[in-house]
């Protein structure tokens, strides 16, 4: 059983700066970020194959977030610049194990962190 534990939300101003860190208790083939704001879906926002590739990032925040792993930790962390309003949310770390492509869809993994709370204020 993989389990998820994210760190690094807060409470920050549009246009600052956070780092979410994701710490895995097991190898993962992909990892990914997803966030829920109140009343809307849960949105895939970054994913990556940990043994190699390029991340893969949702057009709304594309240039202003990064995600990246250490696998010899497997740790991932999500930087996110820029931030606005519209990225409060709770953010999730996802992880799936055997897969080699991944994806922004939730279906495809099964395992899940508890979930880090990001608000931007105005």
């Amino acid at each position: 059983q993989v389990q998820l534990v994210e760190s690094g939300g807060g409470s920050v101003q549009a246009g600052g700066s956070l780092t979410l860190t994701c710490v895995s208790s097991h190898s993962r083939d992909c990892v990914a970020w997803f966030r829920q704001a109140p009343g809307k879906e849960r949105e895939g926002i970054a994913t990556m194959y940990t043994r190699g590739g390029s991340p893969g990032y949702a057009n709304s925040v594309k240039g202003r977030f990064t995600l990246s792993q250490d696998g010899a930790k497997n740790t991932a962390y999500l930087r996110m610049t820029n931030l606005k309003p519209d990225d409060t949310a709770m953010y999730y770390c996802a992880a799936s194990i055997g897969s080699t492509g991944c994806t922004l869809r939730n279906s495809a993994y099964g395992y899940w962190g508890q979930g880090t709370q990001v608000t931007v204020s105005s």
